[in-house]
């Protein structure tokens, strides 16, 4: 597509869609009714933007990937729900993600400055955070929560209802059953916790003080024989001098499938 041409001629644009003046759009995409494309956006060929679905500025999509199709859920029965993208992600080649079903809020969001490799699936219903990479066919199912930083290597494939801590980091091929929290390094065949996620905290300029305070957290959470509810109480009492912690706390307080052990 020449640089002067943003929408390739043989796209098909719905007039009831709202694209910014400078999106540019590949061949052979097609952008519905009810899609909104905020500035700076790039769409590659062959892409489907179906649905009530939203992008914030400056989101690159790739060739063949499918945005805001209809949730893969036999409830839904065509209700009006919704895909809320935000800026700065880079969705790749043959990505699907859904709309969100009235079983839930009705919604999946996808924050900002996300790295989501080739052929990824997110689920109806999934609130995805921010900074996140999901490698190649890394796939979460319904209602799944990812927070920020977190990490899904190739073929990580996440159980509906899971929740993936932020900072964490899960493994190729892991199937991920139960909550994996914050900070925590979770591989193998079974997936299991092997720690804290010591170089993705070091990229993130974490100090060495807030790391080693958060593998005795690991150990206090892992590696003792402490119930899991009253090691909870002895982290929340650090996070009073140590605020990392906090998020560890809340996280294990509303865990509902249990921590994965």
């Amino acid at each position: 597509m020449s640089d002067d041409v943003l929408i390739h001629p043989t796209a098909v644009v719905s007039p009831h869609a709202r694209v910014a003046d400078d999106v540019k759009i590949g061949a052979y995409t097609v952008v519905g009714a009810g899609v909104e494309i905020a500035t700076g956006c790039e769409i590659g060929s062959h892409c489907v933007l179906k649905g009530s679905t939203t992008l914030g500025p400056n989101n690159r999509i790739y060739s063949f990937a499918s945005i805001g199709d209809d949730p893969q859920d036999k409830k839904y029965s065509g209700e009006e729900t919704r895909l809320e993208i935000g800026a700065g992600n880079t969705i790749r080649e043959y990505c699907t993600i859904n709309r969100g079903t009235i079983q839930d809020e009705g919604v999946t969001t996808v924050g900002d400055d996300n790295w989501i490799m080739a052929y990824a699936h997110i689920a109806h219903d999934c609130r995805v955070g921010s900074h996140i990479i999901m490698a190649n066919a890394a796939m979460l199912a319904g209602h799944v929560q990812v927070g920020d930083y977190a990490m899904l290597s190739a073929f990580t494939a996440i159980h509906q209802f899971c929740r993936i801590g932020a900072h964490s980091f899960v493994g190729a091929y892991g199937g991920i059953g139960k909550d994996v929290p914050p900070y925590v390094l979770v591989f193998g065949t079974p997936p299991k916790p092997r720690g804290i996620n010591t170089e993705g905290l070091q990229r993130r300029e974490f100090s060495p003080d807030q790391i080693r305070n958060l593998k005795e957290a690991y150990r206090l959470l892992y590696r003792s024989e402490t119930l899991v509810a009253d090691a909870r109480e002895q982290l929340k009492e650090r996070s009073a001098e140590q605020p990392e912690l906090k998020i560890l706390v809340e996280f294990i307080a509303k865990s509902g499938r249990g921590l994965i052990r």
